[in-house]
């Protein structure tokens, strides 16, 4: 299989991940806990992506273009239910970032979404969750000075400027907070042990 036939399958898998996503905003699901239906995609996706990984490595901008290049990055970044194949990922762009042949933006969001499922404070202040008093905040990281100089290095805005757009994109989307925190906590942890993020 030639790469061009390999990138339009990668964003023939963001399409069908933003389709759907697309669909539980627009019926006010997006909310509501993570969709079984999306839950089933996003597997899919990871495990037909991993199969392409395997066969050509990572998909940087110069085997497959940059537009599969951030669907491939999107579609690790929704696996979600599959920790080894993130954590897979992550490594191999770490070292693709070394070479300079992709970007050290799309790490660290995944480094960020790693730690965060894993319990650790993140380092970039990218994810972002409700909080008990229902207000969207980044998840835990560690230093704020550090962070907002870790997302300068980068390239990346303010945590405190990226918090106001997070808000006002929920906003948007008529996003809102859980309607029972405690309740939305406990599943997301039993969630976080039953696919492996946690012990």
């Amino acid at each position: 299989m030639d790469n061009k036939i390999i990138a339009e399958k990668i964003i023939e898998l963001k399409n069908a991940d933003l389709t759907l996503r697309d669909k539980l905003v627009q019926s006010g699901q997006l909310s509501e806990g993570y969709n079984e239906q999306m839950k089933e995609l996003h597997n899919e996706n990871a495990k037909i992506l991993n199969d392409i990984i395997d066969a050509i490595g990572y998909p940087t901008i110069d085997k497959v273009g940059k537009e599969a290049n951030e669907a491939a990055w999107l579609i690790i970044q929704h696996s979600i239910g599959q920790p080894l194949f993130m954590k897979k990922c992550a490594k191999l762009l770490e070292m693709e970032v070394s070479e300079s042949k992709a970007d050290s933006i799309s790490l660290a969001f995944l480094t960020d979404r790693i730690a965060v499922f894993e319990g650790k404070p993140q380092l970039n202040g990218t994810q972002f969750d409700w909080d008990e008093k229902g207000n969207l905040n980044p998840n835990l990281f560690d230093d704020l000075s550090k962070v907002n100089e870790r997302r300068k290095s980068i390239g990346l805005n303010t945590l405190e400027e990226q918090t106001e757009i997070m808000r006002r994109q929920a906003i948007n989307e008529n996003q809102s907070q859980p309607k029972d925190f405690e309740k939305r906590k406990q599943e997301i942890e039993q969630w976080k042990k039953n696919v492996g993020w946690t012990k």
